[in-house]
């Protein structure tokens, strides 16, 4: 037996062949764990490892860049940045929930059953999910849910976001904890981002101060904003109502505003209807799960058609107006002097103008007479001395036919350079580029001001003043409020007056008004005649009836 265990090769003691030692291996556990640990790349000369977030260099690729942020700001355990799941292509919902499941299913689902235990732990985790571009893999769309963001993480999104020069929305904040410090941390964010950034979701963070309106400034970039579910009730929507419009500002951005399941009563709804009175540029706006009566559904369907301008709104418009007729007088004079003669603006004159404009205006044209006289008088003290540095140099055109003499060719060669580089018309040049820049200056002027909706055509009855309503708004949602056949009155009116400024000739470019009106489930009863006669008028206008319809069609078989 013992000769046996001593046999070379049946030891269980024998050393095995990757441990034994030779002169290029290690035999102690310290040097052995030493080993196994990624070699260290030293960093390049001239280069230090940064050692605080703000000495980092951000390089373009969110996850490298806020796990390195991350690391440098003392955090252990931190969100992965991760690609947005997607369903796959090829799965299909079962069309009935009574088919049982097949053989084949059931043992499929016997296998994943731990798999998808361990997948739905997963999804709770905190997670950044990225939406990623189809062709250059840069993030366009970021979403953020269920885990509180700190401000410091909110100062590290302020470091790795702006280099994102492809990202175009934050898409959903959805219950992140903020505060009104880290929301101002983050409204200052926004505009230092690409200007692709578009689209703000801001959901399930209710506030006491509702500082939403912030987002909504007259600088800011942002043409999608969400506000579900942050508890927004009357005081908060006075305020928002005042970021849409007034009397002197507006907002020209914003494109869509969702406000649904928010506590928003008439009275809220009353301020969101002030700001729609002067605001051309909101499109898409959502109201539904709310408190709205028919009170504040009246205050909205008001503003949709001819409404009675306030003494505040018609005091503004007179100033606006007379602020326009100031600028054009002062335009005129610059305007009448290339074409009108001197008969002529006489006879425009009015009858009662004293003698001291007649003598302002011969004093202009005596100023006029010596200008040109002396633009003539540099002319021709130009072309002498061209004359005189040209001499008889060969003629400038090749090929001519006839030999003409010397000083004749000189002659000519004079007046040829001389119409083309003249003194004279260097400064003609010169007034038209700044004839052209006041006009510009001018015109942009008045565009900015012809912006104001106060400034849009009037209506004057029984001593009021009445202006076309907003029919810049396409879509509004007041699904589940607490409206009844009053309030549908009221949007009956406005429907039917909007239908009937679409089929007149005035208006066939410019805003038609509302294309799709959501009034379901609330508190009438169906069939209600009024609700009915919105739904009929509504309907050949609405485009996702017109492109459900067109499917029927195409799909339908020929007979």
């Amino acid at each position: 037996m013992s000769g046996e265990g001593s046999a070379p090769g049946t030891s269980p003691r024998a050393p095995r062949p990757l441990t034994q030692k030779t002169s290029g291996t290690v035999s102690k556990k310290g040097d052995r764990g030493a080993k196994e640990k990624p070699a260290t790349v030293p960093p390049q000369v001239g280069e230090e490892e940064p050692k605080s977030p703000e000495e980092y260099q951000c390089t373009g690729s969110l996850e490298t860049d806020f796990a390195e942020l991350c690391k440098l700001s003392g955090y252990t355990d931190f969100p992965k940045v991760v690609t947005r799941p997607r369903p796959h292509p090829n799965f299909v919902p079962s069309t009935s929930l009574s088919e049982k499941p097949t053989l084949d299913d059931q043992r499929l689902s016997g296998s994943c059953s731990l798999n998808s235990v361990e997948s739905k732990y997963v999804y709770f985790h905190p997670t950044i999910q990225v939406e990623l571009d189809s062709e250059d893999k840069s993030v366009k769309e970021i979403y953020i849910r269920g885990w509180k963001v700190e401000e410091r993480i909110l100062g590290i999104f302020s470091k790795c976001l702006p280099p994102l020069s492809q990202l175009q929305a934050i898409n959903s904040l959805w219950k992140v904890g903020l505060t009104e410090k880290t929301l101002e941390t983050f409204i200052a964010l926004v505009p230092l981002c690409s200007p692709t950034l578009r689209k703000v979701c801001l959901e399930g963070n209710p506030l006491p101060e509702q500082p939403y309106h912030k987002l909504m400034t007259l600088d800011s970039p942002v043409v999608h904003l969400s506000l579900r579910n942050n508890n927004i009730d009357d005081r908060g929507a006075q305020l928002l109502g005042r970021a849409l419009s007034t009397l002197h500002s507006c907002n020209r951005t914003l494109v869509s505003l969702n406000l649904g399941f928010n506590h928003i009563g008439d009275e809220g709804a009353g301020h969101i209807a002030n700001g729609l009175r002067l605001n051309r540029s909101l499109l898409w706006l959502s109201l539904a799960h709310n408190r709205i009566r028919d009170k504040g559904a009246l205050h909205l369907a008001e503003v949709l058609r001819p409404f009675e301008l306030e003494h505040r709104e018609v005091v503004e418009r007179r100033r606006l107006l007379l602020a326009r007729g100031a600028r054009e007088r002062s335009q005129s004079p610059s305007r009448s002097r290339h074409g009108d003669s001197k008969t002529d603006r006489e006879k425009n004159q009015p009858t009662g103008l004293s003698s001291l404009t007649l003598d302002k205006t011969e004093k202009i044209q005596a100023v006029k007479a010596t200008a040109k006289g002396l633009g003539k008088k540099k002319e021709k003290s130009a072309e002498v001395v061209k004359k005189e540095k040209l001499g008889s140099a060969p003629s400038p055109i090749p090929g001519t036919p006839k030999k003409e003499d010397p000083a004749k060719t000189g002659k000519g060669k004079g007046t040829i350079p001389e119409q083309k580089v003249t003194k004279g018309k260097g400064l003609k040049t010169g007034s038209k580029e700044k004839r052209s820049t006041l006009l510009d200056s001018e015109l942009g002027a008045e565009a900015t001001e012809m912006l104001s909706p106060l400034l849009e055509p009037v209506e004057h009855r029984d001593g009021k003043v009445f202006m076309a309503g907003n029919k810049v708004l396409l879509y509004l949602n007041l699904i589940r409020n607490r409206i009844t056949e009053v309030g549908l009155e009221g949007f009956l009116i406005t429907v039917q007056w909007q239908a009937g400024l679409l089929k007149s000739q005035s208006v066939s470019k410019g805003p038609v008004g509302l294309l799709r009106l959501c009034l379901t489930k609330n508190l009438f009863s169906l069939p209600c005649p009024a609700y009915t006669t919105i739904q009929e008028l509504m309907l050949p206008r609405d485009p996702i009836s017109k492109a459900k319809a067109r499917e029927e069609e195409a799909t339908a078989p020929p007979t």
